[in-house]
């Protein structure tokens, strides 16, 4: 297995650590999009990766602050990844909060109610999430996913198709192809709905593994579900 690069200091072992763009734009070294300032990326050898291309874009960011939702948060979370961000004062890296699965933190935020500011992060995260969201073509593309994969569960095309066109995400369902339902986007899709929900590959990549070893270790059980529900 491949080490993980050492992390920042103040940053644990096992910890995923994802940088903070601080002064400039830059490039993805996978996918080409521009990652902004402020921007987030993964260092995979000496290559910046999106989040995307990182497999994290299901996580969402808790910033720091909140130690009780942030500490149940870290709990629930299958995978989490540390943000941090080059202090130029301190000439250091300094932590600003964690990416986690929006499950996880709708839980902890959940049993932490009481806290006013919670709740106030809470609501301002779902506002933010039905404004991503373009109901019509999501309708559109779940529909092409229903025909292209029959005997899936149902119901679960809708969710996909919500997560893979939200917009600004740089996820497959905003390219081009996609909008023009290009069936190897739909498959795109699909793939890595099944490799987030329906394997262990987050569990890999939060163990220590890389991507490629990751999806390589899940790729069989990907593979014999998309078959499955395609009806084949």
């Amino acid at each position: 297995m491949t080490n993980r690069q050492s992390p920042p200091p103040g940053q644990g072992h096992d910890d995923i650590v994802v940088f903070r763009v601080r002064r400039r734009e830059g490039k993805c070294d996978e996918c080409g999009d521009e990652i902004h300032r402020r921007g987030l990326l993964r260092k995979e050898g000496d290559r910046g990766l999106c989040i995307e291309c990182a497999d994290l874009g299901d996580l969402v960011f808790l910033p720091s602050g909140d130690a009780a939702v942030t500490r149940r948060a870290s709990k629930y979370s299958k995978i989490r990844a540390v943000v941090v961000e080059w202090s130029r004062t301190r000439k250091r890296y300094e932590r600003q909060g964690i990416l986690v699965e929006e499950e996880a933190l709708d839980r902890a935020e959940l049993e932490s109610l009481a806290d006013a500011e919670s709740r106030e992060r809470r609501r301002e995260r779902e506002a933010m999430r039905r404004a991503a969201i373009d109901a019509s073509y999501v309708a559109r593309f779940a529909k092409e996913i229903r025909k292209h994969f029959p005997s899936a569960p149902k119901g679960i095309e809708a969710r996909i198709a919500e997560h893979a066109c939200r917009k600004y995400s740089g996820r497959v369902g905003r390219s081009a192809a996609a909008k023009e339902f290009d069936a190897k986007m739909i498959d795109l899709a699909v793939q890595a709905h099944t490799r987030h929900v329906n394997t262990n590959y987050d569990n890999l990549l939060a163990s220590g593994y890389e991507r490629w070893e990751a999806r390589e270790v899940v790729r069989g059980t990907v593979d014999e579900l998309m078959d499955r529900w395609r009806g084949a």
